[in-house]
């Protein structure tokens, strides 16, 4: 097919204007209309709706099961980093269980010499 005769055939296709069916039309319309009053009517009455449990108002305020799994992700990963930490962070472990080691800073003297001293 040559070149003319494809602008040809769109040229007519531009020109002729197919208009939908009345009916269909009219269905479409009525269907928009079920669908808009669907959603803008409440579902559950205020009074009637149940109390929901404070685990589901955390759940709902963390972002639903994503946000909890990814919270407890964050957990389980810092809990493993905090136990065994790269080499470039202090270990917390080692910080925790330090030895505590005993200095005699007046060695062998008395802190009674030192404070009955003038000066």
């Amino acid at each position: 097919m040559a070149d003319e005769d494809l602008d040809l055939l769109f040229s007519q296709a531009r020109d002729t204007r197919n208009a939908m069916p009345s009916d269909l039309v009219t269905r479409m319309l009525q269907d928009a209309d079920a669908v808009q009053a669907e959603i803008s009517a409440p579902s559950i009455p205020e009074q009637a709706r149940p109390h929901r449990g404070l685990w589901a108002q955390v759940q709902q305020a963390l972002g639903g099961w994503a946000g909890l799994s990814g919270l407890a992700t964050a957990c389980a990963a810092g809990v493993w980093i905090g136990l065994a930490p790269p080499d470039f962070l202090p270990d917390p472990v080692e910080l925790v269980l330090q030895q505590q080691m005993e200095a005699d800073l007046f060695q062998e003297t008395g802190l009674g010499i030192f404070l009955t001293e003038e000066g």
